[in-house]
């Protein structure tokens, strides 16, 4: 994590004794008085963001919203959907002007529809000013050609989730660290009938996430910098051939799996390695202790490119142009973000969101369990959608697509050898870049 300067340090230390204190509505209220942005008369807002999957960052989430209620007066009603749905309502109210004020969801998504956006670099700036720099990736999230159209707030790191024993019975006294190694970790699970399993169905968070990673590791990019399609390569062939060797391992059904399927897997003992964020765990503390004891993670290895190439979860936030209330968008979108608010929550998420500012104080829930520990990490290590490219409203809607997922998809299923899986993508892709 970066250095902490001492106003850094202080700054926290005060948000720290405001949350212990309960005293977020005090803090509202002066934080109210002299914030930039004043919210119309009578304003509400309807915000759609993400369905929970830890409960204590709901609730934590709510008392923010309760907290900026009080203080401004701006009533507002919050709506929670799966990750899957997200996108296309968030589609759906852009194309016709009606719907919520804010979507709080994954990805690229605004980058759908920049022009419907409401720009916010006054937001961005005033918060980089106070926490920042932006990490690269989150700022990749926030904007489209250079401009801001949404707002980073948090990553979910995605990474290793294992059973120790399992790892330990495979013949491993640690998580390997390179791709040849987490094969042979993978074939010997499966020999121990205690089996890997990497959603390869249309799971916009978990399947979007590790496929995206097998492809970078080995070099192989869907476009490149210029947004040129390049994905019939050597590089590609690599990738796939390698995913399929994973795949071999893998415990059955994956290929229908969504975002929801491997925690439920991995909970109830037929799974033993996964991607995911640290809900599994945080699941497992409170329902299945034994299963929690026995978990840990591990960051993603290092493929033949020699360097981290790991696609994480963001969440940015959007109002949209249409909303009365732009003014209230805007102040909610800096409130949440103020420290007294966002280090108690992130607290509160046990470790499924991480900062995607450098100069956030330090967090007790990084240091309070190791395990926890590698999760800091997702906003410094990850790479934005596009890879090489820049966000834009093509990357974002490969993603949607699940382009790179169903290239994997179809030759580890046998529906394609590896030039007809390279050769669909390309087509994929030529469709929504417009090539020739």
């Amino acid at each position: 994590m970066p250095v902490l300067d001492r106003r850094s340090l202080l700054a926290g230390a005060a948000a720290t004794s405001l949350a212990a204190c309960g005293d977020l509505a005090g803090f509202a209220k002066a934080w109210a008085q002299s914030a930039a942005w004043k919210p119309e008369p009578g304003a509400s807002l309807a915000l759609l963001r993400w369905k929970r999957f830890v409960p204590a960052e709901d609730e934590a989430f709510m008392r923010l919203v309760d907290a900026f209620t009080q203080a401004t007066g701006v009533k507002m009603t919050i709506t929670n959907e799966s990750y899957d749905d997200i996108q296309p309502k968030a589609s759906v109210a852009a194309n016709t002007g009606q719907g919520p004020d804010m979507v709080w969801g994954l990805f690229s998504f605004p980058a759908l529809f920049p022009d419907k956006c409401l720009p916010v670099e006054d937001v961005a700036e005033a918060v980089a000013k106070k926490y920042g720099p932006w990490f690269p990736s989150a700022e990749a999230y926030g904007k489209v050609k250079g401009k801001w159209i949404a707002l980073p707030v948090a990553f979910n790191g995605g990474y290793l989730n294992y059973r120790i024993s399992a790892l330990k019975k495979a013949g491993f006294d640690a998580f390997p660290t390179d791709t040849a190694g987490f094969l042979e970790l993978c074939r010997g699970l499966k020999k121990n009938n205690t089996p890997a399993g990497f959603a390869l169905g249309h799971a916009t968070g978990d399947g979007n996430t590790w496929c995206h990673w097998a492809l970078w590791s080995h070099g192989g990019n869907l476009v490149d910098a210029n947004e040129k399609i390049v994905i019939n390569s050597p590089e590609t062939a690599k990738a796939l051939e390698y995913v399929k060797s994973l795949y071999e391992t893998f415990v059955p059904g994956t290929v229908s799996w969504n975002d929801s399927s491997n925690n439920k897997a991995f909970l109830s003992g037929d799974l033993y390695l996964t991607n995911n964020g640290i809900s599994i765990y945080a699941a497992a503390k409170k329902d299945n202790p034994q299963i929690a004891a026995d978990m840990d993670h591990a960051v993603w290895p290092i493929g033949p490119v020699g360097k981290p190439t790991e696609f994480q979860l963001a969440f940015p936030i959007l109002a949209y142009k249409y909303t009365k209330a732009p003014n209230a968008c805007k102040a909610f979108m800096a409130f949440m973000m103020e420290a007294a608010n966002y280090n108690p929550w992130l607290e509160a998420a046990q470790g499924y969101l991480a900062a995607p500012l450098a100069n956030y104080p330090a967090n007790p829930i990084w240091t309070n369990d190791p395990k926890n520990a590698v999760f800091a990490q997702a906003g410094q290590r990850s790479l934005a959608a596009g890879g090489l490219a820049p966000v834009s409203e093509r990357i974002a809607a490969v993603l949607a697509d699940f382009v790179v997922v169903d290239m994997f998809a179809s030759h580890c299923t046998g529906r394609e050898d590896v030039k007809g899986a390279i050769r669909n993508a390309e087509r994929a892709a030529q469709r929504i870049f417009r090539n020739s």
